[in-house]
């Protein structure tokens, strides 16, 4: 159930801009065992001037930041796949791997409304979190 944030300093294709969604959205149903149907994934593309990064990059038009808010309760080594992972697959899409930053925030399940309004922590989400 993340909610996932992918901003980036270029223009892609629409069939490039879903290859990055997919990407990242699949290195979260493998590392943190999410359902594959479980989305909330929003892509931004940024005026280069509008997103400033380091300046010590190769290619600092392919920056990109993968923000994730998450449940907490995941283990180091789930989080240390995810981001291994995440970097993996966008790798082929032609994004260096230092050029990628992912921040994962961790709430607790009783501040999430979903579901119609209902607290996550009064919900049998249909999955584990604690993997």
């Amino acid at each position: 159930m993340p909610a996932t944030l992918i901003e980036i300093r270029r223009h892609y294709s629409g069939e490039q801009e879903i290859a990055i969604i997919e990407a990242v959205h699949s290195a979260l149903v493998s590392s943190f065992r999410i359902p594959a149907g479980d989305r909330t994934v929003r892509l931004v593309v940024h005026e280069p001037h509008r997103m400033v990064c380091s300046p010590n990059l190769a290619h600092p038009e392919l920056f990109t930041l993968v923000s994730i808010d998450a449940f907490a309760g995941r283990s180091l080594d789930a989080k240390r796949s995810l981001y291994q992972t995440i970097v993996s697959n966008l790798e082929p899409l032609g994004i260096p791997r230092n050029h990628i930053k992912i921040l994962l925030r961790e709430l607790p399940k009783e501040n999430w409304g979903i579901r119609g309004g209902q607290a996550g922590c009064d919900l049998d989400l249909g999955f584990k979190v604690e993997v």
